[in-house]
């Protein structure tokens, strides 16, 4: 059985990709606080590169921001590439199946590509501008979240 549930916030902006043969793609880093505090008495916290693919990276990407606080569903996935170098790079990742919004924060653009504004071509899509305000602006992070989840 190959199964994981992480619950944490996301590092920075996930940017979509879309890939040659069409499929859309996002990664992102998730920042999982642990359960126990250190030697300090601070709550450390992993970091684990997640990928979303389709529908599941659009929305993704379209609707969370660094800071957002999502559950993940999926599995882990191992893979190996060879850099320019020939040296040789092992990547455990998970790849998230279901991503649920907790609490969202806006992106700090709302270029999804991360390509420069001018590049970026919009295209009509089926909300007008004061719907797609009107969803952004009911997301509110709750005061009470702050306390034992990692904020950047």
């Amino acid at each position: 059985m190959n199964q994981v549930a992480l619950v944490g916030r996301i590092t920075k902006d996930p940017i979509l990709r879309r890939l040659s043969e069409g499929r859309l793609q996002t990664s992102f880093i998730l920042a999982v606080n642990r359960k126990f505090k250190n030697q300090h008495g601070e709550v450390d916290a992993d970091f684990i590169l997640c990928t979303a693919w389709g529908k599941v990276a659009e929305n993704t990407a379209k609707h969370c921001g660094k800071g957002s606080l999502i559950g993940v569903g999926g599995r882990i996935q191992s893979r190996t590439y060879e850099r320019e170098d020939n040296s040789r790079v092992f990547v455990t990742e998970v790849i998230g199946e279901e991503i649920r919004f907790l609490s969202t924060k806006r992106r700090s653009s709302d270029n999804l590509y991360g390509e420069p504004e001018q590049n970026v071509q919009r295209t009509g899509g089926n909300e007008s501008g004061s719907e797609q305000e009107k969803a952004k602006s009911n997301f509110h992070l709750p005061q009470d979240e702050k306390d034992g989840l990692p904020i950047f």
